[in-house]
């Protein structure tokens, strides 16, 4: 493992099993490294994977039929897939968390937000009940929440999902993990508040020194957030590069969709061109290129072998048969 890397994910491959024993491939051979205080994106349309990556890094599919068949997650040096039980319950909340993508079914309903999120705060700390309840209300009141001693009060379904989701962002912040997973953290937030969020987490990323795998599907927020970017589909990575030369030259006929989909202020377009298509099935992947279905440029070639994942320039990825 490179010193730069903290986190290096080699060949992960995540499945889905039915009562059948058949199964259905979320994940598919998926590589790459975060290093130690970057910031990376992953991006791609609801279905590509990325939420499934994330909960794979974290191990957090015990509870699904979902089960890592190969690969490696190598943090710190370590490789997670190999800890036992109690490591990794000293790892997540400690030096790596994750911000859920849906608050109101993350959060306990049965328990006060105070008691949740003092109870992590004690767990990984040697703070005391009045210490961590302290430090719970500072960092609630950090991610914009006017009043937090009455919303540590408050049960989960008294408070928004504005609301909700920046208790989240606060409990996955409260240990300053050395590596946050977040899961489209700003998905419920106004525009303000979105804004205040982020700020925060780019605040607290180089104070701390923290790395973040910011997933998300808004590239307004890649853009100003992240120093690199991978976009997904299907279950593969598609491109990979840094985030300039991804907006200056999108190699891949799926990020070029991605990118023109998004509005510009002032081109004078009226309508905005669409992907067409939707993303396929996992039980129904194409043969070839998992994109030819969908992409104007496909050749006979890309519905029948699927191409590898080469550099294409200056640290630069793609996976299509049009640019090897």
């Amino acid at each position: 493992m490179s010193q730069e890397n903290l986190l290096e994910v080699k060949h992960l491959r995540t499945e889905f099993f039915s009562s059948k024993k058949s199964s259905v491939t979320a994940v598919d051979d998926v590589s790459f490294d975060i290093k130690k205080g970057e910031i990376v994106g992953l991006v791609g349309e609801s279905g590509c994977g990325k939420s499934v990556t994330s909960l794979s890094i974290m191990q957090l599919l015990k509870d699904t039929p979902g089960k890592i068949t190969n690969g490696e997650v190598i943090f710190q040096g370590h490789n997670l897939l190999d800890a036992s039980k109690k490591e990794m319950l000293d790892i997540r909340g400690d030096k790596m968390s994750m911000i859920f993508q849906e608050p109101m079914s993350s959060l306990n309903p049965s328990m006060r937000i105070d008691k949740q999120m003092i109870e992590g705060i004690r767990l990984h700390t040697p703070l005391t009940k009045a210490e961590a309840r302290k430090k719970a209300a500072d960092i609630l009141s950090q991610v914009g929440i006017p009043d937090p001693q009455r919303v540590l009060k408050n049960y989960p379904h008294q408070l928004s999902g504005g609301m909700s989701q920046r208790v989240m962002i606060a409990m996955a912040m409260s240990c300053e993990p050395d590596l946050l997973i977040a899961d489209e953290p700003t998905t419920a937030l106004d525009v303000t508040i979105q804004a205040q969020i982020l700020e925060l987490m780019k605040k607290i990323q180089q104070d701390k020194g923290m790395s973040i795998l910011l997933i998300t599907h808004d590239l307004g927020v890649v853009a100003e957030m992240c120093s690199r970017v991978i976009v997904m589909y299907a279950g593969k990575i598609v491109e990979e590069a840094p985030v300039e030369i991804l907006f200056a030259n999108p190699t891949h006929p799926y990020t070029q969709g991605l990118i023109a989909s998004v509005p510009k202020l002032g081109s004078g377009v009226k309508v905005l061109p669409s992907i067409p298509g939707s993303v396929p099935d996992l039980s129904a992947m194409p043969k070839g290129c998992r994109f030819a279905p969908r992409c104007k440029y496909a050749t006979e070639k890309c519905h029948q072998e699927q191409p590898e994942l080469l550099s294409v320039g200056e640290k630069q990825k793609c996976r299509c048969w049009l640019k090897h």
